[in-house]
């Protein structure tokens, strides 16, 4: 009998230790994702619709914070330039320093380097602009549109201007990866650009922290349940073995 008790109490001692190491796991992947996160995502309201249907007006964003040097082709990116306004905008690049812009091609579409682009974030089909245009990007800048080419201010207004509508990379604060509310999940990047040189963007650490937090939470709730089932599996057994044989007299 001492035996029996001695390696349940071992059991229970290892249960323990087992259930506490696995809600302090969680506490830091919990807390270091969402930690890590603060540091890496910014969030913003898009005051717009000029990037319809990619992300509308009033949503709220997780963009990463980078350097304007990572910035490729097909990213959404939040800036601000003093030409365009001094508040945060949304909109997509489709240049950058040294390509030659232009619109409409073949199918109505927009080109880059004479390279049509399938497009189909965009808002309306048909043609990519109202208003044919072309454009050579200077080196260090972006080329900017807006995924509702009807009401999109973007690069296009800008053609007169110095750099031809573009504004410089140091311009650009962040990259949109997903929008937070409405939960309409991650931004994809858009397949045309990975032919070009440079290709596209890689997606940020999003989704490893949210899986991060995910598993946190399950290892969390699992060793606090432990205790508790743990409890009442013993009194169930002791219960059991309490009872008498049913031909005990």
């Amino acid at each position: 009998m001492s035996g029996q008790g001695r390696t349940g109490d071992g059991h229970g001692r290892l249960g323990s230790m087992l259930s506490g190491l696995a809600v302090a796991v969680g506490c830091v992947l919990f807390l270091g994702g969402f930690a890590w996160g603060a540091v890496v995502y910014k969030p913003y309201t898009v005051p717009t619709g000029s990037m319809t249907p990619t992300v509308n007006a009033g949503d709220r964003v997780l963009a990463q914070r980078i350097d304007g040097s990572e910035v490729r082709r097909g990213d959404v990116v939040v800036f601000t330039d003093p030409v365009w306004g001094d508040m945060p905008m949304v909109k997509r690049v489709v240049g950058v320093g040294g390509d030659k812009i232009a619109c409409c091609g073949n199918g109505g579409r927009l080109t880059v380097n004479g390279k049509p682009i399938a497009e189909p974030y965009l808002h309306t089909k048909g043609l990519a602009s109202a208003e044919n245009f072309t454009a050579e990007v200077p080196k260090g800048q972006l080329f900017l549109l807006g995924d509702e080419r009807s009401a999109s201010l973007d690069s296009r207004v800008h053609l007169d201007d110095a750099g031809q509508g573009s504004v410089p990379r140091d311009a650009v604060q962040a990259r949109v990866d997903a929008i937070a509310w409405p939960m309409n999940g991650m931004i994809e990047r858009p397949e045309a650009f990975a032919a070009l040189p440079g290709g596209v963007s890689a997606p940020g650490p999003l989704r490893l922290q949210l899986a991060a937090v995910l598993v946190g939470v399950v290892l969390i709730l699992g060793g606090a349940a432990y205790g508790p089932i743990a409890a009442r599996a013993s009194r169930a057994s002791r219960d059991k073995g309490g009872r008498a044989p049913s031909g005990a007299h």
